[in-house]
């Protein structure tokens, strides 16, 4: 059998296993050490955050966002519908009620004009405003996010980034996920680097991330025993995982010039096909193309392409079903226009790890394009 083709393989730099030797040999495996420390500061010297957070995952960098600004019970929390349930199931998690935004075309991600135009209704009826929104950069790419923190600004709603997926992403030379509130990065074994499993929170706010450290610790107030008056969550990174992100920092500058290679040996060979047509990158944005993702001509079927791939041991994967479509908000409310269900229901995710090389990729094209008739 062919060797399997991942559609977003772990690729390691290779001073992972010295940070975590260094952890080991000073016993600091609990979540505590000097790798947590450096691998903050890494993320902060990187992004320009002032202030960062390592923690299990980007959900839980997500509900400790929710968590510090005091939204719970009820409260309405806006939110990107194209999107990974992990973006908005902290909004469940602190018994909130979602509403949902579709996306543009320009960028994939939420419409800040569906945006302005929900939150403008609102103001001239006196109905009352949601609480935060989170807007996530999907695929690695930017939303049009300084409209949508204008916009955030202006009407008073709290600006949570998912950026899960866009770490190295900028617009205008800033960071995604600095633009916020709060944002969040995610170090999933999918991700761009990775730490097999984690998340970061940065914010410019020293009061939000300090509480946000409180509560991702159990909320262990400063006693020599074990004093509570509030409830928190085990929610901290491994001192030894941490060791894995530092190892994977020193290359995101390399994985994300890879990506951005194979994004453009894709759209080479593909883009003389009619009715095929690649995520935009908006202007003066600069993505990390952490998967390359397509729609397809009407006549073609992403299930067929999948599968096809699948049966010479290629994975792919649908792009994601909005989060109005899914069963578990079957009745939550929102400004739904179609597009994210169009998205859904004609495009792919192509294999896009780093670690391939071109052989893979004409592999790939070698099984694609026959499929897609050209």
């Amino acid at each position: 059998m062919n060797k399997r083709i991942f559609l977003s393989a772990p690729h390691m730099g290779g001073n992972e296993l010295n940070y975590i030797q260094e952890a080991f040999d000073a016993n600091y495996i609990a979540p505590v050490g000097r790798n947590i420390d450096e691998f903050e500061k890494q993320i902060k010297e990187y992004t320009g955050a002032k202030y960062a957070l390592a923690v299990s995952s980007g959900t839980a960098a997500i509900h400790l966002a929710l968590r510090v600004l005091g939204i719970k019970d009820g409260d309405e929390v806006m939110a990107s519908t194209f999107t990974f349930i992990g973006s908005v199931a902290p909004i469940l998690y602190e018994r909130c009620t979602p509403f949902f935004i579709d996306s543009d075309t320009a960028s994939w991600n939420l419409d800040p004009n569906l945006l302005e135009e929900e939150l403008s209704q609102r103001a001239a009826t006196g109905k009352k405003q949601p609480k935060a929104l989170i807007v996530t950069h999907l695929y690695g790419q930017c939303a049009d996010i300084v409209r949508i923190q204008n916009i955030c600004e202006h009407y008073g709603v709290h600006l949570i980034e998912d950026a899960a997926e866009s770490l190295g992403a900028t617009l205008n030379a800033q960071h995604t996920g600095t633009f916020g509130k709060l944002g969040i990065y995610s170090f999933n074994g999918n991700k761009i680097i990775t730490t097999s499993g984690g998340g970061m929170l940065v914010s410019d706010d020293e009061a939000l991330l300090s509480y946000a450290r409180h509560l991702s610790t159990q909320a262990r107030d400063d006693a020599p025993h074990y004093e509570h008056n509030e409830y928190g969550y085990n929610y901290r990174m491994s001192n030894i995982t941490a060791g894995i992100g530092r190892g994977q920092m020193e290359v995101l500058s390399e994985r994300i010039k890879r990506r951005r290679e194979i994004f453009n040996l894709y759209q080479k060979e593909l883009n003389i096909i009619e009715g095929l047509s690649f995520m935009p990158e908006l202007p003066s944005s600069v993505g990390n193309r952490w998967l390359t993702t397509i729609l397809l001509p009407v006549h073609l079927s992403p299930e067929k392409i999948r599968v096809t791939l699948e049966k010479e041991n290629i994975e792919s994967r649908p792009l994601w079903k909005p989060m109005h479509a899914q069963p578990l908000f079957r009745d939550a409310k929102g400004c739904i226009n179609g597009t994210s269900d169009t998205f859904f229901k004609k495009g792919i995710c192509l294999p896009s790890s780093s670690s391939m090389n071109n052989d893979d990729i004409q592999r790939i094209l070698s099984l694609l394009k026959p499929l897609l008739n050209c």
